[in-house]
């Protein structure tokens, strides 16, 4: 039992012992959004420290939400996968977003800004779809950002995984993005649209003209930008 614990017999107080440590929840995000390497995790929660992520990690095993499993690919690597018991907190997690979604402020929300997380969310929510069957490259460049965090670049593969860079991989690019990190982020989050930041110019598409006129539709949204908003 963890030293914070509330010391009650009470279902809710038992459950906040075992979630309600920092960064548990955030962690169980990525753990539902399919992450199961060190690595990946890290890449989806880049404010957390790695000691910590291990320290959490290891505490979700001890209560029997996490498993910690060789890779079937990749010898001496090993994955982390909810069990059953990790696998029903799914709604509890996504009534948090939803919640947060719906009653905090755009503008408190927009104060938080992570390129990182943001282009690790939308390599993972992308829908190639409405994209040509064939390889594209998509760079994104963040102007106010300093250089190493500027540029970024989404590939996408028929049949394979949507794969992000932030080192230009070599490749043609078929459309560059350019804007600042508030509006896409407000962009992905449904507080704005590509439409009206190509109209005020606080964005501009150069390239093949159909992924551009497509962007909203394969870009997506954030999956808790899909319900409906109180608080503006």
């Amino acid at each position: 039992m963890p030293q914070s614990s509330y010391m009650q017999f009470c279902p809710v107080a038992m459950a906040a012992d075992v979630l309600g440590a920092r960064w548990t929840i955030v962690l169980l995000r990525e753990l539902l959004a399919g992450s199961t390497r060190f690595n990946d995790l890290r890449r989806g929660l880049p404010r957390m420290s790695p000691a910590l992520l291990s320290r959490r990690l290891k505490e979700l095993e001890a209560t029997g939400i996490v498993l910690r499993i060789p890779s079937a690919i990749d010898n001496g690597v090993f994955e982390y996968h909810l069990t059953s018991a990790g696998r029903e907190l799914e709604p509890l997690v996504t009534a948090f977003g939803v919640w947060g979604h719906r009653w905090i402020e755009s503008d408190t929300s927009l104060q938080h800004l992570d390129v990182r997380l943001l282009m690790w969310d939308m390599r993972r929510n992308l829908d190639p779809t409405p994209m040509p069957k064939r390889r594209g490259v998509i760079q994104f460049r963040y102007t106010e950002l300093p250089p190493p965090q500027r540029s970024w670049w989404l590939l996408v593969e028929p049949g394979a995984d949507v794969d992000l860079c932030s080192v230009d991989p070599g490749f043609d690019v078929d459309l560059y993005v350019s804007t600042d990190l508030r509006t896409m982020t407000a962009i992905w989050m449904g507080a704005d649209n590509v439409r009206n930041a190509l109209g005020a110019r606080r964005m501009t598409l150069t390239g093949d003209r159909q992924l551009a006129a497509d962007m909203q539709t394969w870009l997506g949204l954030s999956p808790f930008a899909r319900g409906s908003k109180i608080a503006s």
